[in-house]
């Protein structure tokens, strides 16, 4: 840690281990959910922030703090009294969609500095993925001593990423699932990326069928055991909990509450045994990047988004 570097985080719960373990460089505070709601592929404009508002605002309830947003991004106008950056991300979409933003943000500002990848994910001797903030003193220090140095052509492919996210086009994601790249995860998130979509059989997503299948398969006792579950076991979305309990309430058509639990009703289990297509019905009408959900279904026999019925051309 002797070098003057500036730390990028994915959030202040890491912000805040980094200080408890005498971390006293610079941290920048990445504190967005750019996998969900719209963007746009100028991050550094007025127009990205107040898009960005608008969604959180509108969806989630949240207010931005300009002034605390504002002081974060100034770390970036005094980058020539940095050595390197280093960004700490993790394995899952959530963070992966954020990490192309920031790496988009310092290529539009110009910032020419060396760029290190500090990423969770699978560790020795653990069972699950585990996030940065899940690890222990020793582990996330050898995770930093570990630290990947992103190429060219690394950067290069987190910008034509970011572009695509943000364009009308998201089949365009496919080939770069099996691309080779310091990112190790990155194929992994855009696959889980393309599934989030409806399905074009049932108009589930993954997210959406996987707490069906949660309900169907063990005894969830409320909504909120159920998003326990959710949290636990939902592969590479890395969503938190204000998101997928706002998916658990869409779901709501599926499944009866009573004393003894949640159980699927007959829609529940015609979705999971895809006889029906409940996409409008549960209309969840997400922007993903440049994309509207309900704009796309998700095909398993052709591997890729197809126009929903209703816009094709």
């Amino acid at each position: 840690m002797a070098k003057n570097c500036l730390h990028i985080t994915n959030g202040s719960h890491l912000t805040n281990y980094l200080r408890e373990l005498n971390f006293k460089e610079d941290i920048f505070t990445w504190q967005e959910m750019l996998c969900e709601g719209p963007t746009i592929a100028h991050i550094n404009s007025k127009a990205f922030f107040y898009t960005r508002v608008r969604f959180l605002k509108a969806y989630y309830d949240i207010e931005v703090d300009n002034k605390e947003f504002r002081t974060e991004l100034s770390m970036l106008d005094n980058i020539d009294e940095y050595s390197e950056i280093n960004l700490w991300f993790e394995y899952d979409l959530f963070c992966h969609i954020n990490l192309l933003g920031v790496i988009n943000l310092l290529h539009q500002k110009e910032i020419d500095k060396p760029l290190y990848l500090i990423c969770s994910g699978r560790v020795k001797g653990e069972k699950n993925f585990k996030a940065l903030s899940e690890l222990s003193p020793e582990q996330l220090k050898t995770h930093y001593s570990e630290k990947v140095l992103l190429t060219k052509e690394d950067i290069d492919l987190a910008i034509m990423l970011w572009r695509t996210y943000c364009g009308k086009d998201h089949n365009i994601l496919k080939p770069y699932i099996v691309t080779k790249s310091n990112f190790k995860y990155m194929g992994s998130c855009l696959k889980a990326h393309l599934k989030r979509f409806p399905d074009q059989k049932s108009g589930l997503g993954a997210l959406e069928t996987n707490a069906l299948k949660i309900i169907k398969e063990n005894k969830v006792k409320s909504e909120n055991h159920l998003l326990g579950y959710c949290l636990n076991y939902q592969g590479y979305y890395g969503y938190s909990d204000m998101q997928l309990a706002r998916m658990i309430k869409s779901l709501s058509i599926f499944y009866d509450i009573s004393e003894e639990g949640l159980s699927l009703n007959r829609k529940g289990h015609e979705a999971l045994l895809k006889q029906h297509n409940f996409a409008a019905e549960i209309n969840n009408h997400m922007d993903y990047g440049g994309v509207k959900r309900l704009d796309y279904q998700f095909s398993e026999e052709q591997n890729k988004l197809i126009k929903t019925v209703p816009n094709a051309n």
